[in-house]
């Protein structure tokens, strides 16, 4: 059996979803462009001319943005609200119960954290945030509390995976490949997938912290609900561009591994989160990536039969990890350093 993939800090600037670090705080984003909106039910049930067009909207976003906001997902908003709704509850337990999952370990499979209190991870007080997360895949690990925060973690879960594998069959076809190829090709039943949440409470110097710094994710594709309250900004056409939430909608960026297999056409894009002098912010996150096992490297068919280079190293889904928190790349860019030598040159 696979064992976990760690998921603890490769240092004070990571966190399970980063990969690429940039830790200016400096430059804040004031752009006002629109993000892509990509409407899943086309995908699924749309007719021939519709699902091209999204097939093409979707290529369009992957190549251009590195992020899209999902309409028509499938995923009830009863059950996005009810996940909030737990979440806020899992942040007011005492903290007390909230320190039993303040592990040291990076292999922990549930794991809290806060800046606002010492003896627990995260104490720089460059970040401004609480946060849990969990390994959901390919095993199930939850909170004990709140009560009933498992159930509604677990069918939170499992309808973000189904999704993600119905957004990578998308992918595929954007790409020009078989509809399964990368769900295949990544052993995406198999999947090694993560939950965390962010609690960013009303800051009185914002300018002078961060919720997290500029990063990338690693994996495939990373899921986001914001529940209404901004805070999110996109690296794009090199400056920093707000994200403002639509009401429903789930936005999504493709990751690190992403970048990796369809060597460099699509890109694992950078984003950070920043705060606010007046209300919490909440920010709930899923991702999705390759069984701990997978031989990650870039599509073959997408070489164009030997006259395209390879950019990227293949490596084990779990060694780009041993990568990540080995300390001789701290601070580093991880997904630069798995760039072939000449790319790097």
């Amino acid at each position: 059996m696979a064992q976990p993939i760690a998921f603890g800090y490769a240092g004070p600037c990571a966190s399970p979803f980063e990969g690429r670090l940039c830790g200016d705080n400096n430059d804040r984003g004031k752009g006002g462009l629109e993000i892509p909106v990509i409407d899943l039910s086309m995908l699924v049930s749309g007719g021939p001319d519709e699902k091209s067009r999204m097939i093409r909207d979707l290529r369009m976003a992957c190549q251009e943005w590195g992020f899209f906001m999902l309409i028509n997902h499938g995923v009830p908003e009863s059950l996005m609200s009810a996940m909030e709704a737990a979440t806020r509850e899992f942040f007011d337990l005492p903290e007390d119960e909230k320190r039993k999952y303040a592990g040291k370990g990076v292999v922990d499979t549930v794991r809290y954290g806060t800046s606002f209190a010492s003896g627990t991870e995260g104490g720089h007080m460059f970040f401004w945030r609480d946060f849990v997360k969990a390994l959901v895949r390919p095993q199930f690990h939850s909170p004990s509390k709140p009560q009933g925060f498992s159930n509604v973690l677990a069918e939170y879960c499992e309808k973000m995976h189904v999704m993600g594998k119905v957004l990578l069959e998308g992918i595929s076809e954007s790409l020009g490949l078989d509809t399964e190829h990368i769900n295949k090709m990544m052993d995406i039943e198999s999947s090694q997938q993560l939950w965390a949440a962010n609690r960013y409470p009303p800051c009185p110097d914002p300018e002078s912290v961060m919720g997290i710094p500029a990063h990338t994710d690693y994996g495939l594709l990373t899921f986001l609900t914001q529940h209404g309250t901004d805070g999110l900004e996109i690296f794009h056409q090199d400056k920093w561009v707000e994200v403002h939430p639509i009401k429903g909608a789930i936005l999504v960026n493709t990751c690190d591994h992403i970048e990796i297999i369809t060597n460099g056409k699509y890109k694992s894009v950078l984003h950070r989160a920043k705060v606010n002098t007046e209300k919490t912010r909440i920010s709930i996150v899923s991702s999705i990536g390759p069984s701990p096992d997978t031989f990650v490297r870039p599509i073959e068919e997408l070489l164009e039969e030997g006259k395209e280079e390879a950019k990227y190293m293949g490596m084990k889904y779990r060694e780009y990890f041993d990568l990540m928190y080995d300390p001789k790349l701290f601070g580093k860019s991880c997904l630069e350093y798995v760039k072939t030598i000449t790319t790097r040159s």
